[in-house]
């Protein structure tokens, strides 16, 4: 039988998720982009999982989408019109599914992180990278503007320098990438995972429900005027204040003792 395409991994309310396609750099096929979509909507909708990584097998995190396949596209009748169009929706929707599910994704890069694989490392909410890792909006060097990329990438790092990357088609190293804002942590390659790891187990080890509301009001707010997010925000908190456990961990706060949060 052949290796499933993507690896899922649970640990206690952590899940781990592996692209699995080395040979082909992890690519986002068709296949890649649907399966990786539906896990992430099945772990959405499981309560038990507060905290999810996204890791890449072999040498690299994910060298975007799989370019073999798009060529391929170009025989229909329509030069591949049709195919592109539901190809980058479906990839935009996939970027969009991770900032809308409840838990913090962790990406977990190595090697290479480009073009769609940038995009990746930028849509989740937070990222944590090897030595040595190389972050690039590349597509400009064979003929394609990194178009969606840059949404995500525009979302995180400075303009000017997000249109230089997009334009000369040029990496940035990991210790820039977090200069700049698009990871968290830079760690030795062996390191990784339990680096990783222990940043999704302080996550996970939070008020689900807070977290979750958080996150929601965090993409919501990012996009208003000072006045509207504030008013917005504003109302999240005082739904937040209204939760029994947010009032047990306030209590137990002031009394010294660790919160009885009802995490079920």
């Amino acid at each position: 039988m052949a290796d499933p395409i993507l690896i899922r991994e649970d640990a206690a309310s952590i899940a781990k998720l592996t692209l699995n396609n080395p040979k082909a750099l992890n690519a986002l096929s068709d296949e890649m982009l649907d399966t990786l979509h539906a896990e992430l909507n099945k772990i959405a909708a499981d309560p038990t999982i507060r905290a999810v990584i996204l890791s890449g097998a072999g040498k690299v995190f994910c060298a975007g989408h799989d370019l073999k396949e798009m060529t391929a596209a170009r025989q229909s009748e329509d030069g591949g019109k049709a195919y592109f169009k539901d190809l980058f929706t479906r990839c935009g929707n996939l970027m969009t599914a991770i900032t809308r599910m409840p838990q913090p994704v962790i990406a977990q890069a190595h090697g290479i992180a480009t073009a769609a694989g940038c995009q990746l490392v930028a849509s989740c909410d937070m990222a944590v990278a090897a030595e040595g890792t190389r972050f690039g909006v590349n597509g400009v060097n064979i003929g394609l503007f990194c178009s969606t990329p840059m949404v995500a990438l525009t979302r995180n790092i400075p303009r000017k320098l997000a249109f230089e990357m997009l334009t000369t088609g040029e990496f940035i190293s990991a210790t820039r990438a977090a200069e700049l804002g698009l990871v968290n942590h830079v760690v030795p390659h062996d390191d990784l995972d339990a680096t990783s790891m222990a940043l999704a187990t302080k996550v996970a080890s939070k008020l689900g429900a807070a977290v979750k509301i958080g996150k929601s009001a965090f993409y919501d707010q990012a996009t208003m005027g000072l006045e509207d997010a504030y008013a917005f925000t504003g109302e999240v908190m005082v739904e937040n204040m209204m939760y029994r456990d947010t009032a047990e961990g306030i209590s137990a706060f002031i009394e010294k003792r660790s919160p009885d949060w009802d995490q079920s």
